[in-house]
């Protein structure tokens, strides 16, 4: 005892108290941790999928849509161009089937204007290479550089709106991550409601204000089989055509007058008793959305989300506020879910569902039962064995181990980190594998004895000499830890965080706990030898 101070044994039981503290909460229901003064932790160990149950989906981001919608504005962008300059053309359109070899092309009138009508492009369009010939021929085609940009950003936008849309649902610690360079992984642990999560992820939610092509009606537009360059002939959300057998349609000019991109706010609410949802734009938005409104009173407009006319207005009176209401066949539900979609924003790409699975929560249940039985009985077995073989010395390691798993919990819970079925294997083979830096610092006591070393000697050079083999030996583990986290996903990476972990803890308790309690045990009993 003579050779620790005092306050190294006090801190080292504050570190424990404190690790049983940060612990606490996992053994409490959620209104005993509720009750909690407001000086202890409260965080507990968030559950996987597999444990809670929940929602697997493994989405593929469609990167050829938006790259073909991205030529379609590129050759509405070359039209205002050419036409501004008055440069004649003919055959304006986009070329080619996939991204790596989609292009917009267009012949020229005049062959001499291919010097002047590249650098326009170059100047209106970067990013892009363009190609001429002697005949006039005009082609563009993304860069190489920028379209691998464009598709990881795409990627990634993609992911961030996933993510905003998961966390209106309030769910605890969701699994959201890229794989391969077009596919995203989503887990939601504990989702109640898989079906509505679903649907809300899938969508698109794209959302435009645009203004009704008055040129001729939908009906013309569909019986000539001709629409006028510039506009689309989209269906309506809610409204069908009885004699057509189809949902009622309107011709809709392509450009917007405001975009999704444009709301700070999207609300359901109730309008003379029916379902609406209410939005807001920013200023720039609400300037344009006033702007556009002022120069069209009496004409109709569309509000469109993901190519589907929610509702056609007539503009009675400029609208000057930047605010407004979505009105149309709305549930109190869908208003809801339509409300959350504007909010988090819009997908850049339509994504595609290659795998989906739910986990119930009984299958969940019954995991963590299995867990806990794998861990106490794994927890007894070595108990067992070490007093068996070291007597009182196969205590103290049974009291070291026991706060190895303490601080392995608290630590998950103070860092937040996900617990998973392949964590609680890492967290078993986490108690086996602490209990070798005990087994190591025995043996080198043993045969400190038999030199003839008396126990307070023996003891001091056994911990002195096994500290550096418990740290070579550690150190490697946390390395094979480290690259399945940084190389693996999902189970892998629950598995190695708690293996990680339980690693650390383990080198506090062998060097640090089990140092201390050696020593008091020593100092009180004063055996004349050491019998392990």
């Amino acid at each position: 005892m003579n050779r620790i101070a005092r306050w190294k044994i006090l801190v080292v039981l504050a570190i424990c108290l404190l690790g049983g503290l940060f612990a606490a909460p996992n053994l409490m229901t959620r209104d005993q941790i509720a009750k909690l003064p407001s000086f202890m932790s409260h965080a507990r160990l968030n559950l996987g999928l597999d444990l809670q149950g929940g929602l697997h989906l493994l989405y593929e981001v469609n990167l050829q849509a938006v790259t073909n919608e991205r030529m379609e504005d590129l050759v509405q962008s070359v039209r205002e161009i050419l036409r501004k300059e008055r440069i004649g053309y003919t055959r304006l359109g986009v070329a080619g089937q996939n991204t790596a070899n989609v292009s917009v092309g267009f012949q020229l009138t005049n062959a001499g204007d291919a010097a002047k009508v590249r650098q326009l492009i170059r100047d209106a369009e970067p990013g892009f290479v363009i190609e001429t010939t002697a005949a006039g021929q005009v082609t563009l085609r993304y860069e190489e550089a920028a379209l691998r940009e464009r598709r990881s950003q795409i990627v990634s936008q993609s992911i961030e709106i996933i993510r905003r849309r998961v966390d209106e649902f309030g769910t605890n610690e969701p699994y959201i991550q890229r794989q391969g360079e077009n596919r995203i992984q989503v887990q939601v642990p504990g989702a109640s409601d898989p079906e509505r999560i679903k649907g809300v992820l899938g969508q698109t939610a794209r959302l435009s204000f645009r203004m009704v092509d008055s040129s001729m009606s939908a009906q013309e537009a569909r019986a000539a089989g001709r629409i006028p360059p510039g506009s689309d002939l989209l269906p309506s959300a809610d409204k069908s055509d009885a004699l057509a057998g189809r949902p009622t349609e309107y011709l809709i000019q392509r450009r917007s007058l405001v975009g999704g991109d444009n709301l700070v706010d999207a609300q359901a609410a109730f309008q003379n008793g029916e379902a609406v949802v209410s939005f807001r734009f920013d200023s720039s938005g609400a300037r344009r959305f006033a702007d556009a409104t002022k120069q069209n009173v009496g004409r109709p407009f569309a509000i469109v989300l993901d190519d589907k006319v929610i509702s056609a207005p007539v503009i009675r009176e400029p609208i000057l506020g930047g605010s407004g209401i979505i009105s149309g066949s709305f549930t109190t539900e869908s208003a809801r879910d339509l409300a959350l979609l504007l909010r988090a924003g819009a997908l850049p790409a339509p994504l595609t569902i290659l795998e989906e699975r739910t986990v119930g929560p009984d299958l969940g249940a019954d995991s963590i039962q299995d867990g806990k039985i794998a861990c106490i009985i794994g927890y007894l077995l070595i108990a067992v064995l070490m007093t068996l073989r070291y007597r009182a010395f196969g205590v103290i390691a049974n009291v070291a181990l026991m706060m190895n798993l303490i601080f392995t919990v608290a630590f998950m819970s103070l860092i937040g980190a996900t617990l998973t079925l392949p964590g609680i294997a890492g967290m078993v083979l986490g108690l086996a594998m602490a209990v070798d830096a005990n087994v190591l610092i025995y043996e080198r006591m043993r045969e400190e004895t038999k030199l003839g070393r008396s126990p307070l000697p023996a003891a001091d050079f056994a911990l002195q000499r096994a500290y550096v083999t418990i740290l070579d030996s550690n150190m490697t583990t946390l390395v094979a830890a480290f690259f399945l986290y940084a190389l693996g996903s999902g189970p892998v990476r629950g598995f190695a965080v708690t293996l990680g972990i339980g690693l650390i803890c383990s080198m506090f308790t062998a060097v640090t706990l089990t140092r201390i309690l050696m020593f008091l045990w020593i100092g009180w009993t004063k055996p004349a030898k050491i019998t392990i």
